[in-house]
């Protein structure tokens, strides 16, 4: 049962914190069933995403047995089978689907159009330079349109900007990891030929900057000026500018990037700088 529960990749589910994001930006936390209705969702999307991961590492396990790390993973250690694999596959997809369906038809299509577009990328795209990157940050951006969805508050085009480009820059940071690897004569991506370090290093800073405009943009556009009602919301920026000039150092100078959200669970310095990112988001919409 452990091993199945690995299959889940619960750590991943940090990134479905973004479904939270609709509500944080909009300040509607204090609305309980909006409060509810993204609990559900952020569930749901938790439980399909599992089903992805277990469809990709099936897809997987010929790569994965020739990584370092992830030969250790329950498929490809031949600890879970491929058939017990594939039953958990649809009796999560399925139930996911199904109560999104009953619950919310817009949150249904948000997450069939994510699993229909997974497992396009496990079958096929992921295997194609610069397109798998995009199609990991559209998982991203849908899930912002499922915390939107189940709140009805729309969504700002910055917000939608800055997330898209955020998961580019994340993603290229993981590819960069496979460089490394493939440097060193170690098998990994199909793809990995379509990037190489000068590349990834010279989109890595293309997108650090833009992400950073991107929020700037944000915390002076005229419709969060107005609702909030604050000229101060940009001095959030620091903290921004803080997080992704540490992450490229962890890529950079450390070399350690193989996975985004492991890198944010266990790194102090972002787990503070997003800690204090939030308070003073907070505190300056609602105090200043």
């Amino acid at each position: 049962m452990s091993e199945i529960f690995k299959l889940f990749r619960v750590h991943q589910y940090i990134k479905n914190l973004f479904i939270f994001m609709p509500l944080l930006f909009s300040f509607s936390y204090s609305n309980l069933d909006n409060n509810l209705n993204t609990i559900i969702a952020f569930i749901l999307f938790s439980i399909i995403a599992s089903s992805i991961y277990i469809f990709n590492d099936l897809m997987d396990i010929k790569e994965d047995r020739a990584h370092p790390v992830k030969k250790y993973r329950p498929l490809a250690s031949g600890k879970v089978s491929p058939k017990s694999a594939k039953m958990l596959i649809l009796l999560l997809s399925l139930s996911s689907l199904g109560i999104a369906l009953a619950f919310n038809a817009e949150l249904f299509l948000v997450l069939f159009s994510y699993f229909i577009l997974n497992i396009f990328y496990s079958i096929k795209l992921k295997h194609i330079a610069i397109l798998d990157i995009f199609i990991i940050a559209t998982g991203f951006v849908l899930r912002l349109f499922a915390g939107s969805v189940v709140t009805d508050i729309s969504l700002s085009m910055w917000i939608i900007l800055m997330t898209f480009l955020l998961a580019i820059f994340l993603a290229l940071a993981k590819r960069r990891d496979d460089v490394l690897l493939s440097l060193e004569g170690q098998e990994t991506r199909k793809n990995i030929d379509g990037y190489n370090l000068e590349f990834v290093n010279a989109a890595m800073v293309l997108m650090a900057g833009v992400v950073i405009v991107s929020y700037i943009q944000y915390t002076i556009s005229p419709e969060v000026l107005s609702r909030l009602n604050t000229h101060y919301l940009y001095l959030t920026s620091f903290f921004v500018i803080l997080g992704v000039l540490r992450y490229m150092q962890i890529t950079f100078v450390e070399q350690d990037s193989g996975s985004p959200t492991k890198v944010i669970i266990r790194d102090r310095f972002l787990k503070l700088t997003i800690a204090f990112w939030l308070l003073s988001f907070i505190g300056i919409a609602k105090l200043i």
